[in-house]
């Protein structure tokens, strides 16, 4: 019959994969159990809110001015493009 040689092609494939998973789980960076640690956040005021805000909207300011410059140049260059063709 044919197919013999892709059927244990297949097998060999699935049972390396199935081997290298096995040793990849033995290497764990972090082990142990992390039940008792307890993590803790700096509280944060009002005014350390209201300049994270004021920061991510002039962010936000900003990546839309460069996206509007962006994309203007792009409309420019094709226009230029089809007005010259």
């Amino acid at each position: 019959m044919g197919g013999e040689g892709s059927m244990m092609r297949m097998i060999h494939t699935l049972r390396n994969n199935k081997s290298m998973l096995t040793k990849r789980k033995e290497r764990k960076a972090l082990q142990g159990s992390y039940a008792n640690i307890k993590l803790e956040f700096p509280k944060a005021t009002p005014e350390v809110i209201i300049r994270i805000r004021e920061k991510v909207i002039r962010q936000q300011k900003q990546t839309k001015k460069r996206q509007f410059i962006a994309l203007g140049i792009v409309l420019t260059f094709l226009i230029i493009l089809f007005i010259n063709i």
